[in-house]
């Protein structure tokens, strides 16, 4: 009798669906909420920087001076090479 209560409380702690199990698998849960909660601000960002650039000229304009370097008529464009 105490051997098999030894058994089964073996098999509750360190079985396939023992507390073990369940501490790792809420633990791959919280991971997985966090990874999705980031991923979610960062779908929230770029949906932001969709719309200005769709609706902000400003933002239109930073991009096109960093990206490709343009300019305003009567601007220089000074680019610098580090070696």
């Amino acid at each position: 009798m105490v051997f098999f209560t030894c058994v089964l409380a073996a098999d509750a702690l360190l079985g396939q669906r023992g507390m073990a199990e369940r501490a790792r698998v809420r633990e791959q849960s919280q991971l997985a909420q966090q990874q999705l909660d980031a991923l979610k601000s960062e779908n929230i960002a770029l949906r932001d920087y969709i719309r200005r650039l769709g609706n902000d000229p400003a933002t239109i304009e930073a991009v096109a001076r960093q990206e490709f370097g343009l300019a305003r008529p009567g601007e220089f464009v000074v680019v610098i090479r580090d070696k």
